[in-house]
């Protein structure tokens, strides 16, 4: 028996950077739940189509699959008729988890100094974070205000849009090349943003029912980290260890469904305590 509370059977989903490490976690909680997924991504073909979500996921009619730059709110807007055509109706529910970061790995050159950090790289990451998360309720909130029928809009935050990060988790970076990691500044600052432009929006569009809401994750595990990273970041998190990249699969449908319906404007953080310090 379907629990109604959270069901999302048939409802019309969009997950941005859906074949990501969180986003194909999304996409798949979504699909096995009987939603229609619609996955946008920046590079999206077949091949790692399958490599992301399996074979299936090719011939799955509750799934379809956008090459979506979020930046360009013509392709949106294409890729939004196209939808409507196979599924004939607006979207329910906007995801919006695309975004780019750097990472411990990056060279010194967009990881160095404040003082140093490049213009055009700041204006890169502000303006996918948090332009085209812009962008993208605009696009699809037009669509969802025009159904008439409401809608949920879920904004992927980060921890280190509501808190600074610990400069001293990357300081072992200095101490084996002799090259400094600073955590740039651009990542928090766009993800900042997000807070803001969510609460703007939760106000805007309520009396035409669409929720809006940030969804605020900390760091995910990979296989691929640094171990002294690892080690340091788990030091500092008071349950001791980083997330799964599953763990965040409940807080989606809780947002997405009934559930959470007297909640707009919110922030639900799942940080595993890392801003109750």
């Amino acid at each position: 028996m379907t629990d109604e509370l959270f069901n999302v059977e048939n409802k019309i989903c969009i997950v941005t950077g859906g074949l990501g490490q969180i986003g194909k976690n999304f996409v798949q909680e979504l699909n096995k739940r009987g939603a229609k997924v619609a996955v946008w991504g920046r590079t999206v073909n077949n091949e790692r189509i399958a490599k992301t979500l399996g074979e299936q996921a090719l011939t799955d009619a509750n799934l379809r699959f956008y090459s979506v730059d979020i930046t360009n709110k013509e392709r949106m807007n294409e890729v939004l008729d196209d939808m409507e055509a196979a599924w004939g109706a607006a979207p329910d529910v906007l995801v919006n988890n695309a975004g780019i970061d750097t990472q411990p790995s990056a060279p010194p050159e967009v990881s160095g100094p404040f003082e140093n950090f490049p213009e055009e790289v700041f204006r890169e990451v502000v303006n996918v974070n948090l332009v085209g998360t812009f962008l993208a309720c605009q696009a699809v909130g037009a669509r969802m205000v025009k159904s008439g029928k409401g809608g949920s809009i879920i904004n992927v935050g980060s921890i280190y849009g509501m808190v600074s990060p610990i400069q001293d988790i990357y300081a072992y970076k200095k101490e084996r090349t002799g090259i400094p990691f600073i955590k740039p500044v651009a990542y928090s600052a766009a993800k900042s943003g997000i807070y803001n432009l969510t609460r703007y929006l939760a106000t805007y569009w309520g009396k035409e029912g669409i929720r809006v809401n940030t969804l605020t994750p900390a760091g995910v595990w990979r296989d691929t980290q640094d171990e002294t990273f690892i080690a340091n970041f788990t030091a500092r998190m008071p349950m001791g260890r980083m997330s799964q990249e599953n763990e965040y699969n409940g807080a989606l449908i809780f947002l997405a469904s009934k559930a959470s319906s007297f909640m707009t404007g919110s922030n639900l953080i799942i940080d595993g305590g890392w801003t109750a310090w």
